[in-house]
């Protein structure tokens, strides 16, 4: 039978530690020749150009007639790379005026947070968020489609989307078709790399790093059928969690609970009860158009919490014990034999 593994990543209470991230690449590509850019896992902060730079612009992903687009395929620059260059560490450090990190060179580039914390906005009422970003490993990935040499394939036990590298010709015509642009070239291999939902360690019933690692519990992982878990009740049940830019067609399996922020304050220092910070065109150009009706039911459940009453959403995302967001995937890391197959 075939099941589709999901995630859902709450932007409440992402604080973009980055551990997420850097969980990923110590795991993945320690000994990996060719991968010291690649950041299977990411985390930007929106509003931002993310990475890579103005990748939401570079289509993919299918049209309304259900073709697939080939897009843009992102230049090194686009994705940042230019590891081992140095920067000016000492002056954005010490420096008591803003100083942009850059080479010390002075040539202006990109990275993975080169826009890191810049948000938008006026005073009072400056804002932003964090967007933890990996492979969306979708029910239609146009990746897979698009690959001439059949290398992509999804894998019926988990719904992850892999990859066969020793059928991958690096075409890269799957970073064309990828619309969130998460598949990175190994110019050292001369293949195309990408997030493996951490198969391995699922099949030894371990959850995927991103999920394991996260400081401030706010990601699940769990099986979209099973009705009691947290996922399918966040995506399925309560409609609080949805896809990223579901107008790309193809049906990502990872989800994000919007983000609220602060009530805005008006001139004259008072609170602008039911007008947020973050404007609802933006979330809905994330999110599609949902996501108001996604924060009206939180903001009606937080309420219905601070009047005393009962709210399982509530208890579901808070999560009073790590296991909740781990679905099936609870087994110790350091009690399994991973040398054994």
């Amino acid at each position: 039978m075939s099941r589709q593994i999901a995630f859902v990543f709450d932007l409440n209470k992402c604080i973009g530690c980055q551990t997420c991230s850097v969980a990923c690449k110590v795991l993945w590509h320690q000994e990996e020749p060719g991968a010291d850019e690649q950041w299977w896992c990411s985390v930007n902060t929106i509003p931002g150009r993310g990475t890579p730079r103005d990748w939401e612009a570079m289509g993919g992903g299918y049209d309304a007639q259900g073709k697939v687009v080939l897009g843009k395929n992102p230049t090194p620059e686009e994705f940042g790379s230019r590891s081992g260059s140095a920067y000016n560490w000492k002056e954005v450090h010490t420096s008591a005026e803003h100083v942009r990190f850059q080479p010390v060179d002075g040539e202006a580039e990109w990275a993975m947070n080169w826009d890191e914390d810049e948000g938008a906005g006026e005073f009072p009422n400056a804002y932003f968020y964090y967007m933890p970003r990996i492979c969306n490993h979708c029910t239609k990935p146009a990746c897979l489609e698009a690959c001439p040499t059949q290398a992509l394939y999804k894998r019926d036990d988990f719904g992850v989307v892999l990859r066969d590298e020793d059928r991958c010709e690096g075409n890269q015509a799957c970073a064309r078709a990828c619309p969130y642009k998460k598949i990175y070239f190994n110019k050292v291999r001369e293949i195309g790399q990408h997030c493996i939902g951490c198969f391995p360690r699922m099949e030894k019933n371990v959850a995927p790093a991103c999920v394991r690692q996260c400081p401030g519990r706010a990601v699940f992982v769990g099986y979209r059928d099973e009705e009691n878990s947290p996922v399918h009740k966040l995506v399925d049940q309560w409609e609080v969690a949805l896809p990223h830019h579901p107008e790309f067609n193809t049906e990502p399996n990872v989800f994000y609970v919007p983000p609220l922020a602060p009530f805005r304050v008006a001139p004259d220092g008072t609170i602008e009860e039911g007008e947020r910070r973050i404007p609802l065109d933006l979330l809905e150009t994330e999110f599609g158009p949902r996501v108001g009706d996604a924060i009206g039911t939180l903001e009606k459940e937080m309420a219905r919490r601070r009047n005393g009453e009962p709210s399982e959403l509530m208890d579901t995302l808070i999560g009073y014990r790590w296991e909740e967001f781990l679905g099936p995937f609870t087994a110790e890391p350091a009690d399994i034999d991973w040398r054994t197959s």
